[in-house]
């Protein structure tokens, strides 16, 4: 392919609703009224709501034209770095949405939701196998409460042991809500820096763990792109002075099939089903973030746990008898639909297809790496895992930054990547392929950043003026930030 990805089209200007608006103009015909006229109640009668008064053409129009705005994973890549904005096959949409898994209301009982507690079981037990656990939990709905979750078991199995611990180690490579999730259960967190080649040393942990430290809260692969290698070593440390490993398990979309967690001596991790198992996201949700954990933590679970002890006729129930239990994380069980779809994935793809889409993703990656080291400056020149770092030192010369080049690669036809994180690398552009592209996907991304890193050198211009082709070109930042416009 020579020409760029991104072309241009009809873009239609789409103003308010409120300025379509002309009195007397409906959209829908409400029918006859069979009920005498009636005045509200005093208390009810107040202004009339500023409701636009529209035709059923111009509703039907605007938004559909809005909807050709939208850019998603079924129309362009979306290389979103620590993001995994992988496409994901429509068959497990539909499954989910089967009427006795969709409309099946949570508060049945267990006689009745049998086929629905299974599935939640085997997917239990798949997840515990994939992670090297010994048991799961999917209540909690999204990475971040799964961290809270974690930090909530680690806690509860050391006051268990008559300990109040009080700090957890959180490297500067861990994903961003580490912290917040210690700090927001109790602990203070401690920073611990990677070394030059961007992992967690032995010796960097031993430093600064002591009886007063919980845990540490690691990220692998963590958030350069990278494995930590050390994490048998940094275990062995951490559990000398009675700490617990807790892993953030968002990059889990690079180790399935290949690495057990648990086998390397992790007691909690949390998983993204909504990342690496097969559910769309972005947009605020939904989201399911499991927590596996060890067979010394399962106590403290939270509850019901669905268990199977029953008759052939009815042998899953929802157990809420566990006293160490850490209580309820979620309403009922969790999101139930990005479950369901979780489950489809793991068992249309199989513990073989589960290790080839990891691989994948990770020679995808590195491919990227290696096509565009000459143009990009790669600040850790070494084998990535799903996702490699960039950087914009070699365009600041002619004042061309990461933003710029993001901006850029709209108009030349891709979402951008990840820019400015993470935070350990100054000018940051993270690139996450995924394995669902294909290399003539990855080669036409390549293209368009190579032309993006030969325009910074000729027509920086260009760049600083990006984007152009869509409906909202550059945006003036600094003052959205200082004076947000709330209202429309």
């Amino acid at each position: 392919m020579t020409e760029p990805v991104g072309t241009s089209g009809l873009v239609c200007n789409e103003p308010l609703l409120w300025e379509r608006s002309h009195p007397g103009r409906r959209a829908f015909s409400l029918p006859r009224r069979d009920v005498p006229e009636a005045p509200l109640p005093e208390g009810l009668v107040g202004d009339v709501p500023d409701l636009p008064e529209l035709s059923e053409l111009d509703v039907v129009r605007h938004f559909t034209r809005l909807s050709q705005w939208n850019v998603g994973v079924d129309t362009v890549m979306y290389p979103l770095g620590s993001c995994t904005m992988k496409y994901n096959p429509k068959l497990h949409d539909r499954l989910a949405g089967l009427a006795g898994l969709a409309d099946a209301h949570p508060l049945l009982p267990a006689r009745f939701a049998q086929g629905a507690l299974q599935l939640l079981w085997e997917l239990e037990a798949y997840l515990a196998e994939i992670t090297g656990m010994d048991a799961v939990s999917l209540q909690p709905a999204a990475g971040a409460q799964g961290e809270f979750t974690g930090l909530m078991l680690i806690e509860a199995y050391h006051r268990k042991q008559g300990q109040r611990r009080t700090r957890i180690i959180v490297p500067d490579t861990a994903h961003g809500t580490n912290p917040a999730s210690a700090s927001r259960c109790g602990f203070h967190p401690v920073t611990v820096r990677s070394n030059a080649r961007g992992e967690l040393t032995p010796d960097a942990v031993a430093a600064v763990m002591d009886e007063e430290v919980a845990g540490i809260m690691l990220t692998n692969p963590n958030t350069l792109g990278l494995f930590e290698e050390h994490i048998r070593t940094i275990a062995a440390v951490v559990h000398a002075k009675g700490g617990q490993v807790y892993c953030d398990g968002a990059n889990l979309n690079a180790l399935m099939g290949v690495v057990r967690l648990g086998d390397i001596g992790v007691d909690v991790m949390h998983v993204n089903l909504h990342k690496t198992f097969s559910t769309p996201h972005g947009g605020g949700g939904p989201g399911a973030g499991p927590v596996c954990v060890k067979r010394h933590l399962e106590p403290f679970l939270p509850v019901p746990r669905v268990v199977r002890d029953g008759p052939a006729d009815n042998p899953f129930r929802l157990d809420q008898q566990r006293p160490d239990s850490i209580g309820k994380v979620h309403a009922f069980y969790g999101n139930f639909g990005v479950l369901v779809r979780a489950y489809a994935y793991i068992r249309s793809m199989g513990a073989e297809g589960l290790k080839r889409a990891s691989q994948l993703a990770v020679l995808n990656a590195n491919y990227l790496k290696e096509s565009l080291r000459d143009v990009l400056h790669l600040p850790y020149d070494r084998p990535c895992m799903h996702e490699c770092v960039f950087t914009d030192r070699q365009q600041r010369a002619h004042k061309v930054t990461t933003l710029d080049m993001a901006k850029r690669l709209i108009d030349l036809g891709f979402h951008p990547p990840t820019v400015y994180f993470p935070l350990v690398v100054n000018g940051a552009l993270m690139i996450e392929p995924t394995e669902t592209e294909s290399k003539d996907t990855l080669d036409a991304f390549v293209a368009a950043v190579r032309q993006l890193a030969a325009e910074a050198e000729t027509d920086p211009e260009t760049l600083l003026r990006a984007p152009e082709k869509p409906v909202a070109t550059r945006l003036d930042e600094v003052t959205a930030a200082r004076r947000p416009r709330l209202r429309g």
